[in-house]
């Protein structure tokens, strides 16, 4: 059963990251709905060769401890991502440090990688080893790191043989010079030391900022193409504010997430899919709060896509109307797979 909507009006008078923990133990205690109908077949998408029952996956930041992907994908979701983790425990920036912005549907956010660290996620990943279901790995940098590169070489040394794919995230805003490592020779640097640091095949992405410039893009494709990196998420949380949100907390420091957040994150995404001529499966997400959204990431090059703001605000029952509204689009203009609309805005 849903409970979301009789505990939606007391949730929004708790203090946005109190009211987060208490989903989290309610989500471990069983208080989630369970989507037990089968996707229909239009949803389902075969890519890393993994076979993902639909394409909607929660995005990083809801599970930073690996505590519910469980409960996640008895949701209905296709997958869930967890982490971002990073090798050491670390307790993140001061609060307060998340926002909401309820009446624009966004959120600010400068947790900064809080997170129990490696050893408390290796045991609840070696824990569900047995259980199947998509479950990808988010791996990040220690903040007071001497060398921030080799604690992505130890998150995939940690978690591979139990992460269904990694991402490597260098895009958050709330990590003093992390983004830095989207340069092009810092890029090089990073991926071709976490592509050896893999001993087998699991998949690893990438996930990039919507604040890039066109040469940024630019290089970030170039630099993926040349290392056969197999994918993309576009995008993380952006630190534009002008045009996109007004009120008392838009000018709070941190990563805007959200509903604003949809045309930026949609036209990189395009760009994105544009400069890599296709050859790389890409992850959208920001601002999907729809199944017209979720369709319009596809179309502008999405293979997947995943959320996370628009849940906060809709609660669970969203995945569900997502994912219904996701296949009438399909059937309603005559394509039988996902896999089909990919990129067909672009290509156009």
């Amino acid at each position: 059963m849903d409970f979301f909507p009789l505990l939606r009006p007391a949730l929004s008078l708790i203090e946005p990251e109190r009211a987060h923990r208490l989903t989290i133990i309610g989500l471990k205690t069983g208080f989630g709905p369970r989507d037990r109908a089968p996707d229909p077949v239009s949803l389902n998408v075969d890519l890393f060769g993994l076979q993902f029952g639909n394409p909607l996956g929660i995005a990083a930041g809801f599970d930073k401890n690996g505590e519910v992907p469980d409960a996640m994908l008895a949701m209905g979701m296709g997958f869930a991502e967890v982490g971002t983790v990073t090798p050491r425990p670390q307790p993140g920036n001061p609060r307060p440090r998340v926002f909401r912005l309820a009446d624009q549907g966004a959120v600010i956010n400068r947790l900064g990688f809080n997170n129990q660290g490696h050893a408390a996620l290796l045991r609840r990943l070696e824990a569900r080893r047995h259980r199947g279901g998509i479950v990808g790995v988010n791996i990040g940098a220690n903040k007071d790191a001497s060398d921030r590169i080799a604690d992505y070489e130890v998150g995939i040394r940690t978690f591979e043989g139990l992460a269904s794919y990694f991402t490597v995230n260098i895009s958050s805003p709330n990590t003093p010079g992390l983004r830095a490592l989207q340069g092009r020779e810092e890029l090089e640097a990073l991926l071709t030391r976490v592509l050896k640091a893999r001993k087998g095949s699991v998949p690893i992405l990438l996930k990039i900022a919507p604040d890039l410039t066109a040469a940024d893009r630019a290089d970030i494709a170039a630099v993926m193409l040349d290392l056969n990196l197999d994918g993309l998420i576009v995008s993380n949380t952006t630190i534009e504010r002008e045009g996109l949100v007004t009120g008392p907390y838009a000018h709070e420091a941190g990563g805007l997430s959200g509903r604003p957040l949809f045309p930026l994150s949609t036209a990189v995404l395009a760009d994105m899919y544009r400069l890599t001529g296709g050859k790389v499966p890409i992850v959208g997400v920001g601002g999907i709060s729809s199944g017209a959204d979720a369709y319009a990431k596809i179309r502008n090059g999405a293979s997947l896509i995943q959320l996370y703001s628009a849940l906060t605000y809709e609660g669970p029952a969203l995945v569900t109307r997502i994912k219904r509204e996701l296949a009438e689009a399909l059937k309603r203009d005559g394509f039988a797979r996902v896999s089909d609309v990919v990129g067909v805005d672009v290509n156009g």
